[in-house]
């Protein structure tokens, strides 16, 4: 076997794989499109009012906050501040 044999077979293999490729690819969109065609969009949630009005920090983020702090600095041994 001759390289310009060689290299022709190595053409048509990679030939056969861009077109198995592009086909795949081809194939998909046209099944996205399709899909979109057949599923509703989603209607959005409305947003859940809070009971807290906007100007004040809910109490119990504070208390997860201080909390954490609180962990921080007895794992770093650094003194807690009161």
């Amino acid at each position: 076997m001759d390289i310009s044999h060689a290299l022709g077979i190595a053409a048509n293999i990679m030939l056969l794989g861009m077109v198995c490729v592009f086909s795949f690819l081809g194939l998909l969109v046209i099944a996205v499109k399709v899909l979109a065609k057949f599923c509703p969009e989603e209607t959005p949630v409305a947003p859940v009012k809070s009971p807290i009005p906007n100007n004040q920090v809910n109490p119990n983020v504070v208390a997860a906050i201080s909390a954490a702090v609180h962990k921080y600095r007895n794992s770093r041994g650094k003194p807690q501040d009161k």
